[in-house]
């Protein structure tokens, strides 16, 4: 007889921890929030720790755990680099969670988390393949074959916020060469995700303007605002045809704040297509099915596939 499981998805960033419990059918049970100490191992420990005993003690029973949280977990050692939440920098978050709570952990960066939940029931529900791009402070994504994460050697298998932008695209839009705090120069995360939205109109008008604002001002008709969302959707076409010819998913799915914008979904394709030779057409390119809950639904998900 097949025992019912509970799964805890945790969904970790440099504000809030949070975890949801889903049932065998994924289906939520309830969640809890907890705002983030990132600079503190031990109390970050004591705070996920807490939230597993108030879920645990919910449910009547020990839950399986999966952890999205954003950074690169070294796929040999395990170790984290995350630049949100310091603390788990060269730490093991797996190896320690087991320690306390004595129980495996799954542990995923929160963009191949998202891209996972879209995969299993989700916007791209029944695709082959599919890549699952987050468009907020950074940018970064997730490639799923078959409905399960391809992470590649390195565990960075979708991290394309770290491909540069060629040089011709930065010089056809008047664009400079930006430095990212990776340690490269040219960085697509730094003009296509909601910040870069920022520097790009930061650079044509010296205004210090947020995504949502600069958004604004363009639908009231302001043509600065307009050039630069106009010059944002145009390098985010030129990255997403880059991702095309490497991967050719079946189905991009967006997600994170820009995954919003109505626009990005009508002007993208065509704007793809563009630079893809005669032949590959761009994948359809569409909202997520479970926005904000995808984070915690895909570390469930991940630690379901794996149990």
């Amino acid at each position: 007889m097949h025992k019912a499981h509970h799964y805890y998805g945790f969904d970790i960033g440099g504000t809030k921890i949070e975890l949801a419990c889903y049932d065998d059918e994924l289906r939520l049970i309830r969640q809890w929030r907890t705002p983030t100490p990132t600079r503190d191992l031990g109390q970050f420990l004591d705070a996920v720790v807490e939230l597993v005993h108030q879920a645990d003690s919910h449910v009547g029973g020990q839950g399986l755990i999966g952890v999205g949280l954003p950074g690169i977990v070294d796929p040999v050692t395990g170790r984290h680099l995350s630049a949100n939440v310091p603390a788990l920098t060269n730490q093991n978050l797996a190896a320690l969670l087991t320690e306390r709570l004595g129980r495996s952990i799954a542990v995923g960066n929160d963009c191949q988390c998202f891209a996972l939940s879209e995969a299993n029931g989700g916007a791209a529900a029944g695709a082959p393949t599919m890549f699952g791009l987050i468009l907020g402070t950074g940018m970064g994504g997730g490639y799923c074959v078959g409905q399960r994460l391809l992470r590649g050697s390195n565990g960075t298998l979708g991290d394309v916020g770290h491909v540069s932008v060629p040089a011709v695209t930065l010089e056809r839009h008047r664009l400079p060469v930006l430095d990212c705090p990776c340690g490269l120069r040219g960085c697509i995360e730094r003009y296509a995700s909601g910040s870069g939205i920022s520097a790009i109109h930061a650079h044509f008008t010296g205004q210090q303007l947020d995504a949502v604002q600069i958004v604004d001002q363009a639908r009231d008709g302001n043509a600065e605002a307009q050039h630069s969302l106009d010059v944002h959707v145009a390098v985010l076409a030129q990255g997403i045809a880059t991702l095309v010819l490497h991967l050719d998913p079946h189905v991009i799915v967006l997600g994170g704040g820009l995954s919003k914008l109505d626009h990005l979904y009508t002007r993208l394709p065509p704007l793809v297509a563009t630079h893809l030779f005669a032949g590959p057409r761009p994948p359809p390119i569409l909202r997520p099915a479970f926005g904000d809950a995808s984070g915690t639904r895909g570390a469930a998900i991940l630690v379901r596939q794996n149990h």
